[in-house]
């Protein structure tokens, strides 16, 4: 079982950047590598669907949504067990509960059926 630890959310006026970290605690090696998941960020609006943000893969090959392409970039460190989303020009519409997400599965994955374990949530929330 993976247990994953989101932050990095917060309150921000619109223009202005946050950065979100999802670690997996422990870090226990004879339990996991987290270079054999492929990870991803998801959000939740108010009254809306929980929508893919970004994705990387096993491999580091990134997927951006068109809302943030541009805007908001995805990383991973292997070394430290975790996923990265810096996010900058925020807006409003960016407002959400931002959620990490690890599969195992092998390439680039950005359907929330396909992620197996997750994380509590952050929330972001940008002000006009």
């Amino acid at each position: 079982q993976v247990h994953l630890e989101e932050s990095g959310g917060g309150l921000v006026q619109a223009g202005g950047s946050l950065r979100l970290s999802c670690v997996a605690p422990g870090r226990p090696l004879e339990t996991y590598n987290t270079d054999h998941y492929g990870m991803a960020w998801f959000r939740q609006a108010p009254g809306k669907e929980r929508e893919i943000v970004a994705a990387i893969s096993r491999t580091g090959i990134p997927y951006h949504a068109d809302a943030v392409k541009g805007r908001f970039t995805i990383s991973r460190d292997n070394s430290e067990y975790a996923v990265y989303l810096q996010m900058h020009s925020l807006t409003p519409d960016d407002t959400g509960v931002y959620y990490c997400a690890f599969t195992a599965l092998w390439g680039l994955r950005t359907a929330q059926r396909e992620y197996d374990y997750w994380g509590q949530g952050t929330q972001v929330t940008v002000s006009s």
